[in-house]
């Protein structure tokens, strides 16, 4: 009975490792600006983080193409570039984008 039950945590903890570690990669592809509030936007920033200067801001509805994502503490990170202005890159918080 004891190695079943050990059996059962093994198996949930790495089902939760497999879910955590592909949550902050899954994000790839057309991505859509989403949950700003209209008198903010999302922060394109140079790397990261919060901490990394900011290239521009964007709009709710911008539609980005993303390269994949990194947890930087609690936040997914998304190397993102502007689908109609391809020259624009940087990184987002992968908390404000949803699938196009």
């Amino acid at each position: 009975m004891m190695v079943m039950r050990r059996a059962g945590a093994v198996a949930a903890a790495v089902i939760l490792t497999i879910c955590v570690a592909g949550t902050a990669g899954a994000q790839s592809g057309r991505m859509v600006v989403t949950g700003t509030s209209d008198d903010d936007m999302l922060k394109l920033r140079a790397g990261p983080g919060t901490g990394y200067r900011v290239i521009v801001g964007l709009p709710e509805g911008t539609v980005l193409i993303a390269r994949g994502c990194d947890r930087v503490g609690g936040t997914p990170w998304c190397t993102v570039r502007l689908a109609e202005a391809r020259g624009l890159k940087g990184y987002v918080s992968g908390h404000y984008l949803r699938a196009d």
